[in-house]
């Protein structure tokens, strides 16, 4: 649930960077989307949340 708001975030970010709307710090999306297309999130583990609902 949470992996489609991530890799949206990372998308609009590394876009609007493209574009020349905001800086080269919009690269930093390359962060949210590369957790939401490796299901991994390492601020997640430290936590100890998981979001995976596994039997």
């Amino acid at each position: 649930m949470d992996r489609s708001p991530r890799i949206l975030a990372g998308l609009l970010l590394i876009g609007l960077s493209l574009s020349g709307v905001i800086g080269a710090w919009g690269w930093i999306g390359l962060v949210p989307l590369a957790t939401g297309v490796f299901r991994f999130c390492p601020v997640y583990t430290l936590l100890g949340i998981k979001t995976c609902n596994s039997r």
